[in-house]
Parts: C-alpha cells; structure tokens; sequence
C-alpha cells in the first residue's frame, strides 16, 4: 500500500466527523465523510477506502447493514466499529462477523491515531498476502509451462528414439552395450515419471475433484492402495498389514483420488522402511470422522522436517539408500484430503519410524 491511505468515515454525527478530520489531519491520509450509511456506500466505488470507520447507530441503513455491504463489496477494507457505552456488545458482534476492532464514543486523539495505524498495518498485510498468493500462482503456471515444454517433450522425444534405436543395434550390440542402453532407458524414465509428478502436485484442482462426490466404502481405498503398493512392499520383504471394522459408513469424496492419497502415505511407509520392516494401516470410526492411521518402523522424520512436510516440493533430510524423492507426493495428498474437508497429521521420530493418520468425515445421515 504505498499511494496515500484512503481512510472513509461514516457517521451522522457531524461532530465526530470533524473530530476524526482533526485529529488524523497532521498524519498523510486521504480522508472522506459520509453523514449516513448509503452516502458512504455510494462512495465505495470511486473513493476504494483502505479503512472504514462505520458508526452502529444511525438513521436510515444500520451500522450492521453498511459493514455488511463494504464487507461484500471488499473483504480486505478494514472496518472498525464506532460505538457508545450502550452499544459495545453490538460492537463485539461486529468483530465476529468480520470488523477489525471498535473504537468507543468518547474517545481520545492517541485512541484514534493508534487504532488507526493497526487498522492501516492490517490492510497493508491482506493486500501483501494477496500479492504472494497471486505471485505464487504465477509461479506455478509458469513452472507448469517449462516443466511440460521444456523438459518434457525434448525427454520424451528422447526417450522414444532411444527404444528406436536400440532395437534397430539389437544384433549389432554386445551385452554389455546393451546393459548400457537399458540404463539410459530406465535413467529417462525416472525423469519423465518425476516430471509428471511435478505436473500432478501443480494441476491437482480441489473444485473439479469435488465434482466428482459421491459416498465412497473406505474399504475399497484401503484395498486397492495395498494392491497399488504390494509389489514395492514384495521387493523389499515387507509386510503391510491392515485392520478395518467390519461395518464402515461411507464418506463424501471421489475414490479415485483418495485412494492416491492413501496410496501416497503407504507407498512412503514402504519406501523409507528397512528390508523386512513392517507396515500397519489401521481404519478406525468414532461416529463423526473415519481415521486411517499408517505406521512404520523405518528411518523417521527428523522433527525440524514436520512443518514443512506437506509443502511443496519440500525434501526432508531423512532417506533411504536407492530411493528416490520428488517432494510433492505428501502436498497432493494435503490437497486431496483438504478437498474432501478432511485433515492428515504427522508423529515420527529419527529412527523409529513414523505415523500418518488421515481424518476424513462421514456421511451425515
């Protein structure tokens, strides 16, 4: 917010109005009047206040009414309450429906002056947090556009003139060039797969995954993840063992990306648990919220890792020889049970192992 800041008080007192003129004069704001609710609604549009001081009581619309309208009109205006002794609950139930704070009639010049500079710092802060927002979807999009043209048509084209051409050397090839192409093929695979990984955790979209709702058993999910996980598990003498109730309700959600997301949980368990560790995927219910805890016994996850664990493209420092990372998988997964109005989280400790438990809610009968 570096223009001048454009402060709008509207109040049918012509004395406070004045008062407020003084008192804020000496500072460099832009301040305009209104002495009723609709004068100042009408004045939204062209003037675009940065703060609204809005008086409860007076003729014509009420306070409530007018901070409702600015509120419509522009969530991030910082409203601030002016109001009597008598009022001060109304004032209380303006801040829970979205005010600022109250300033209480009378008041004195330094209330103003510092209520007025927080209301400031707090419209300055939503616009910056609304940059950032912006600013990181940018980012994404253009990412999103070097990743797939950049990257991944050149490694495609690559990859496919490399099967090509290793078929038309097979009897020209001795095994150990053959060994050295089949490493080449299996190197370009990896990184096609972690490029459409990359563009997976970028394109997931919570509002189409939500179009998609319907009940969904959390049986089948936890099936078919351990038939989707088995052959890692296989590979690495691991045992994955699962326990479910008999009777399970149903939740609200699409099955295809939930079973993703368990699949995700499960195949890391797997993935950073030692040979013949083991695996536990236990299902419980208590009335409202299904849970899915996943457990293990493998490396762990340092505790300085567990903030950023569901962030994108974040790569903890806990590993396991031979396996490798994106650091998007567990950020899908945040999305998806997000999208489903569920919640994940996290208990683990270096070298014990780790624990993933998924809430997602029932279908409310």
């Amino acid at each position: 917010m570096d223009e001048i800041p454009k402060i709008l008080i509207i109040d049918d007192e012509e004395i406070v109005r004045d008062s407020c003129i003084q008192i804020l004069a000496k500072s460099n704001y832009n301040i305009k009047t209104a002495e009723n609710g609709q004068l100042g609604l009408d004045m939204l549009e062209d003037f675009l206040p940065d703060l609204t001081f809005v008086d409860l009581k007076m003729p014509g619309l009420s306070g409530f009414e007018v901070l409702e309208k600015i509120h419509t009109f522009d969530p991030t205006i910082v409203t601030i309450v002016i109001t009597g002794f008598a009022t001060v609950d109304s004032a209380v139930d303006a801040m829970k429906k979205g005010s600022y704070d109250f300033l209480p009639k009378p008041f004195t010049p330094d209330q103003l002056r510092l209520i007025t500079q927080r209301g400031l710092e707090r419209r300055k802060f939503a616009l910056e947090t609304i940059a950032l927002r912006r600013e990181k979807e940018m980012l994404r999009e253009h990412f999103a556009a070097i990743v797939s043209h950049e990257l991944k048509s050149p490694l495609g084209a690559v990859q496919t003139n490399l099967y090509v051409l290793a078929g038309d050397l097979e009897d020209l090839l001795s095994d150990k060039q053959k060994k050295k192409f089949k490493r080449l093929q299996s190197r370009i695979g990896d990184l096609v797969k972690l490029i459409n990984t990359w563009l997976r955790a970028i394109s997931v979209d919570i509002s189409s995954i939500r179009e998609n709702f319907e009940p969904v058993f959390i049986k089948t999910v936890i099936e078919k993840t351990v038939e989707n996980t088995q052959q890692h598990a296989t590979r690495k003498a691991i045992d994955i063992e699962t326990s479910l109730p008999e009777e399970l309700s149903p939740v609200n959600g699409d099955e295809g990306t939930l079973v993703e997301a368990v699949a995700n949980i499960v195949g890391n368990a797997v993935k950073y648990t030692h040979i013949d560790g083991n695996v536990s995927v236990v299902v419980s219910e208590d009335g409202s919220n299904i849970h899915i805890k996943v457990t293990d016994n493998g490396v762990g996850i340092a505790q300085e890792d567990l903030p950023n664990l569901f962030q994108d493209f974040y790569v903890g420092k806990s590993s396991v020889e031979g396996e490798r990372r994106s650091g998007v998988g567990l950020a899908i997964t945040r999305r998806i049970i997000e999208a489903h109005d569920g919640s994940i989280s996290v208990e683990s400790e270096l070298g014990k192992g780790s624990t993933f438990t998924i809430h997602l809610p029932i279908i409310e009968e």
